[in-house]
């Protein structure tokens, strides 16, 4: 039985190249870059080539970005730091963020550290910019944290306009770039965005290494005390062969960014088709079109008595996706991202994502499972 996986917006699989240019990292250059040895000085170097690869395709500075153990640390360090640093105590964001900003937001309100405002969203999760603006013009000045792609829809932010909304009213503004880092052309030089995240293994780098850009006109405290690392910013010894793997993805991925997206996207819309012409009554969740992240398909099924075991079915034939309501990922609370669409919870929603891995071939078989699955449900 063929194993399929589809399941690309939660993890990528490590490209060979990636794990080739971490081995030596890992094996033989071990030296603590913080030692001024040699075997410190040679490490050292490489976290700094890292750096500048980093920073030349995103059109920044080097010393704008900062690497952490992910994205969510980085979500953690652009909010907390962002508001403690510039005693800001209004901040705005969407009910279908990502957990990392969404629960680092309410903990905060919670401990009356700041006042929440939640902007409005459409059914298929775009932002409501006027009511954006209606928010910045009536609070005093505020951080905005809205995400450039939802993970689960795959929707996608209009990030230049909600920056240009961010800077007209002195805000300062945070995006979690984690789905569209590796996958878009991201110019940080002309989004006025002053904090972005990112994270290594949605590109098919390793796990457990991000970054975090932070524009040079925004000055914050240290996240992480203890050390001098990452210039003052995040004590600790730095992760050398997962910022040198990111920094090979990275680059792996904008040098074959064109060919990638249009056969990613090939195959979404491939998969579309499919099961339009084979599941009667399905739908899809979020934007599908342009305004949508290539990666990332969120078929809402029809009606099926055994909705709970979908997800579970697919596993036991080999195809890996994600739940995205309550009854098709075995969680009482189900997607917080579909309830704040107001989407139907009792009909089973999967996210299918796509990676350069995956083949029609694939998809072919996702479908006829599917059909059959479908097919004696309607017999019932």
């Amino acid at each position: 039985m063929p194993k399929i996986y589809l399941d690309n917006a939660a993890t990528t699989a490590l490209d060979k190249e990636v794990l080739d240019a971490m081995l030596p990292y890992m094996t033989e250059e071990f030296g603590n870059p913080s030692s001024i040895h040699a075997f410190g000085r040679k490490t050292r170097t490489a976290i700094e080539v890292a750096r500048k690869t980093v920073a030349k395709l995103v059109n920044v500075s080097p010393a704008e970005i900062f690497f952490t153990s992910g994205g969510t640390e980085a979500d953690n360090m652009a909010i907390c730091q962002a508001l403690e640093s510039h005693n800001i105590k209004h901040a705005i964001t969407s009910k279908i963020e990502h957990h990392a900003v969404e629960h680092t937001l309410q903990v905060l309100e919670k401990n009356k550290k700041i006042k929440l405002s939640w902007v409005n969203i459409d059914e298929k999760g775009n932002i409501d910019l006027n009511h954006l603006e209606e928010l910045l013009k009536n609070n005093e000045r505020s951080l905005v944290s809205l995400m450039h792609a939802n993970n689960e829809l795959g929707t996608l932010l209009p990030i230049k306009k909600v920056g240009e909304l961010c800077e007209k009213y002195n805000a300062l503004f945070h995006s979690d770039t984690v789905q569209t880092m590796g996958h878009f052309n991201i110019d940080l030089e002309n989004i006025k965005a002053h904090f972005v995240t990112c994270a290594g293994h949605k590109f098919h780098g390793p796990k457990g290494v991000g970054f975090l850009y932070i524009n040079h006109n925004v000055k914050i405290n240290p996240f992480i005390n203890g050390g001098a690392q990452e210039r003052n910013m995040r004590g600790g010894t730095e992760n050398v062969y997962g910022i040198v793997g990111l920094a090979k993805a990275f680059e792996l991925a904008h040098a074959h960014m064109d060919e990638h997206q249009k056969y990613i996207r090939g195959l979404k819309n491939y998969m579309m088709e499919q099961l339009k012409t084979n599941i009667d009554g399905i739908d899809f969740n979020g934007e599908i079109g342009e305004n949508s992240l290539y990666t990332v398909l969120n078929c809402r099924f029809p009606h099926h008595p055994d909705a709970e075991m979908l997800l579970f079915n697919l596993d036991i034939a080999g195809i890996a996706a994600s739940g995205g309501s309550a009854c098709s990922s075995g969680s009482n609370q189900g997607s917080h991202v579909l309830k704040a669409l107001g989407i139907d919870m009792t009909r089973p929603s999967v996210r299918f994502s796509f990676s350069k891995y995956n083949t029609k071939e694939e998809i072919d078989i996702v479908i006829k499972k599917l059909k059959e699955m479908f097919a004696v449900a309607a017999k019932v």
